[in-house]
């Protein structure tokens, strides 16, 4: 009878107190909206691994923003540029700032599949063959100059790069995970090199492309430079993530919350790549699915544990460049895949 007899206002009050101690346990962000997903300690990460690479890296953020993006989304990434605008310097960087098993392998025109995969030799002692594992089996590899190596050699890479696993005389060798390759090429060079066939390109979750430094980029790398003298600086990087956090973490980006009307979007942006009269190829459903992984990894970085529509532009260019072709009609006017992406981008209606 007590409890009927009580005000209203006094009764709307107890049953708010126990709601709003349930919203404080949530974990929240800086934003100020509850989470369902703690992403501070992941948030923390990614901001101690840019640290670590802007020990070296002046600039070139997008670069460093878009290779954390694909360790998160468990994808590969290729990076072009001219020679000497930190391409190799920082996927090592990258690499060295997590504890994890590193290979280079430099290609070139004389390179062989079993270089690259490993051979089976015949063991005299045993009388049986053995595998030896080639520089693939690592957690990160990166391939220096990918367009120097001919055909047969970057075929090699196809059913690792698409599935973690390598079958080498009928036996299925499964790769360690986390698993990514980071290749780099000069989009410039003409004599020695082959051109990556379009089912090569597609396994790649990005096309990074690099640009020269500003003035006062490259003025503060001369400093740098200057200020170390004989000092090796990769001596300076410490590893912030194990395999196992990278693991967790993929795992977590997969959770992000993506609602159906951005699915949606993501499906008509690739979708107008196939009816756009200004390109002669248009992207697959892997790019789709490309897209909305590595928006969901963009968000997880933002603290965020949903996909924004911002999220999904930021890294649709990347997703998209090396997958699509433009007309030769248009690419004699000047056209480029990223001017026709982004004017997809752009007539396509942003959900709300």
């Amino acid at each position: 009878m007590e409890e009927q007899n009580k005000p209203q206002d006094e009764q709307s009050q107890e049953q708010q107190i126990p709601q709003q101690a349930e919203a404080a346990s949530e974990p929240t962000n800086d934003m100020g909206f509850n989470a369902r997903i703690d992403l501070s300690a992941l948030s923390e990460a990614v901001t101690q691994i840019k640290a670590e690479i802007g020990k070296i890296i002046v600039g070139q953020e997008q670069m460093v923003e878009l290779l954390v993006i694909s360790l998160l989304a468990n994808g590969h990434s290729l990076i072009e540029g001219v020679p000497g605008v930190a391409k190799t310097v920082t996927a090592k960087l990258l690499a060295k700032s997590l504890n994890v098993d590193f290979n280079r392998i430099q290609f070139t025109p004389d390179l062989m599949p079993s270089d690259i995969l490993g051979t089976s030799i015949f063991n005299v002692k045993d009388q049986e063959f053995e595998f030896k594992a080639g520089p693939i089996f690592s957690n990160i590899v990166l391939i220096d100059e990918i367009n120097r190596a001919p055909a047969k050699t970057q075929a090699a890479l196809f059913e690792v790069m698409a599935e973690r696993q390598i079958t080498i005389d009928g036996v299925q060798n499964n790769m360690n995970r986390p698993f990514l390759v980071f290749a780099t090429q000069n989009p410039i060079e003409q004599e020695g090199t082959y051109a990556l066939p379009e089912a090569q390109l597609d396994r790649f979750l990005f096309k990074i492309n690099v640009d020269y430094p500003q003035l006062e980029e490259e003025i503060l790398i001369l400093q740098n430079e200057h200020k170390r003298e004989d000092h090796d600086p990769f001596e300076d990087i410490k590893p912030v993530l194990t395999a196992e956090k990278i693991i967790g973490y993929q795992q977590t980006v997969k959770k992000i919350l993506i609602e159906d009307n951005l699915i949606k979007y993501i499906a008509g942006l690739v979708n107008q790549t196939r009816t756009n009269a200004n390109l002669y190829l248009g992207a697959s459903p892997r790019a789709s699915i490309a897209i909305m992984n590595s928006a969901k990894a963009k968000a997880a970085i933002e603290g965020r544990d949903f996909v924004t529509p911002d999220d999904i532009k930021t890294v649709t260019v990347p997703v998209l460049r090396h997958r699509v072709i433009v007309t030769p009609e248009r690419e004699m006017e000047g056209f480029t895949a990223d001017r026709v992406i982004a004017q997809i981008i752009e007539s396509q209606e942003i959900p709300r």
